[in-house]
């Protein structure tokens, strides 16, 4: 349910190779990382200088191109082979460098995106036994004794689990995703260094939010690790979607209940085709339509409901001709109550009517905006009319690699003339905003869905498909 239904590339891995197991020690995931510094840092600090602007000449400018350029691709795989062994945290950021676009280092984001979107369905498998035994535990008895028939090998496996097909004893086709053995703990690891590292910055990194941020991460990818939530998560995007809009190109598998447990989910199969092969084949009508489907699961839910899917990337969808998208995975949502959502919507509204006085007090009131602030309140003002671009205009409006880009890269560009400034030596800390927690996973749900809407160049008009939820009620569902 949480990848794309392809099967694994034509060199498995053997299966004398795979692991039991992800590495879950603190240190040890730690050194993992760290082995990948004497590749990564090189390109980073590279891409940095490119990201402030630092001048240079024409000459020194193809050198250090061609000589990062060179590496990139190494640098890439390096990330492909660590990310993937170490599954949890550090493979989901490597899955949204793999498409988010302005993520990856500027300049060199196509190699990097070439062989990073590799993890976003198809990460190193673990071993036969591995899977099996965590059925069992869960479940009660081998696979072979639970469901009709089990593929021992996954035909998909990401950060947190991988996927088997099966059938089960009534007959159905389904999905059965295995948590990896130990991610768990590997996880509280990963969240444990980010800890240490929000405690070492801790005198600074507080004017930021840094606490609360983390704990806001913390909450919503824990979440991830209980199926029994995500089976539940699931059933509620049925009712929003199918059951009370009746939007018949919406389409999400079914939970097998009796089947499903903490650490085992088992669902329906959707077949269908894959995203990368959606965008390459489709004619133009077909990927406007698909996006327009997506832009429907995400904002219905959203501005409706006070549900958020946090987790857009590409692996988790499934085309089925025309406009008609499964989607195969809910274990990253985010519930936001009615009043945080009426609020979010307050600047949307301004925005929408030009009312440019509503929207400034809007941006102090809800999105924490200092407008004494003569450098940071300019900037975060005119990053939120961009990013909101699709949803003031009311026009079509066709989402492009360049436009997701800049929704990253502008805060970086005019960032830098905060931060370094020309009258200074040392750098300067930009004064904090204070944006309420619940924003965090929309910035990340805004960025990757920008991208997958890029990567199909759909056109709509998504003002007019999202405006009635944005300036009807927020009902809300029972919270899971």
């Amino acid at each position: 349910m949480a990848a794309s239904r392809d099967r694994p590339d034509a060199s498995p891995i053997p299966l004398e190779k795979r692991p039991d197991a992800p590495p879950t020690s603190r240190l040890g995931r730690l050194a993992k990382l760290g082995a990948l510094a004497p590749r990564a840092i090189p390109l980073a600090t590279e891409a940095m200088k490119r990201a402030v602007g630092m001048k240079r000449t024409e000459d020194e400018e193809a050198q250090a191109r061609a000589k990062v350029l060179s590496s990139a691709k190494k640098t890439a795989e390096a990330m492909l082979k660590t990310l993937g062994e170490m599954k949890g945290l550090p493979l989901k950021l490597g899955q949204m460098a793999s498409y988010i676009d302005g993520l990856a280092p500027p300049g060199y984001e196509e190699k990097f995106q070439q062989v990073l979107k590799r993890l976003q369905a198809k990460a190193p498998p673990l071993s036969r036994d591995a899977a099996i035994k965590v059925v069992t535990e869960e479940l009660g008895d081998h696979p072979s004794k639970i469901y009709e028939h089990w593929e021992a090998d996954p035909f998909a496996a990401a950060s947190i689990g991988q996927v088997h097909r099966a059938f089960s004893r009534s007959g159905d086709a389904v999905a059965v995703k295995v948590q990896y053995p130990g991610i768990d703990k590997a996880i509280e690891n990963d969240l444990k260094s980010l800890s240490l590292l929000e405690t070492m910055i801790a005198p600074v990194g507080r004017r930021y939010q840094s606490k609360e941020t983390l704990e806001e991460i913390k909450a919503v990818f824990l979440s991830e690790l209980d199926y029994t939530r995500e089976a539940e998560t699931a059933e509620l995007f049925r009712r929003i979607h199918i059951d009370e809009a009746g939007d018949k190109d919406i389409v999400i598998p079914r939970v097998h209940h009796s089947l499903t447990t903490r650490r085992v989910l088992t669902c329906e199969m959707i077949d269908g085709m894959d995203y990368a092969t959606f965008a390459e084949t489709a004619t133009k009508d077909e990927r406007d339509a698909a996006g327009q489907t997506i832009w429907r699961f995400m904002f219905r839910a959203l501005y409706a409901h006070g549900v958020l899917y946090a987790d857009p990337h590409p692996g988790n969808y499934r085309f089925l001709g025309g406009g008609k998208v499964a989607f195969l995975d809910f274990g990253c949502a985010k519930f936001l109550p009615a009043d945080i959502v009426t609020r979010m919507k307050r600047y949307v509204i301004a925005a929408q009517d030009a009312d440019w006085e509503e929207f400034d007090r809007a941006c102090v009131e809800v999105l924490g905006y200092d407008p004494t602030d003569p450098d940071g309140w300019p900037l975060y003002t005119s990053y939120t009319k961009l990013v909101l671009k699709p949803l003031i205009e009311n026009t079509e409006f066709e989402f492009s690699h360049e436009f997701a880009r800049e929704a990253v890269a502008y805060l970086v560009r005019n960032g830098k003339k905060i931060i370094l400034r020309p009258d200074e030596k040392l750098p300067s800390l930009p004064k904090p905003i204070h944006m309420p927690v619940d924003h965090t996973f929309v910035n990340r749900l805004q960025w990757g869905l920008f991208s997958v809407l890029a990567g199909l160049n759909s056109k709509a008009n998504w003002r007019s498909i999202t405006e009635p939820w944005i300036r009807g009620p927020v009902t809300e569902h029972p919270r899971i």
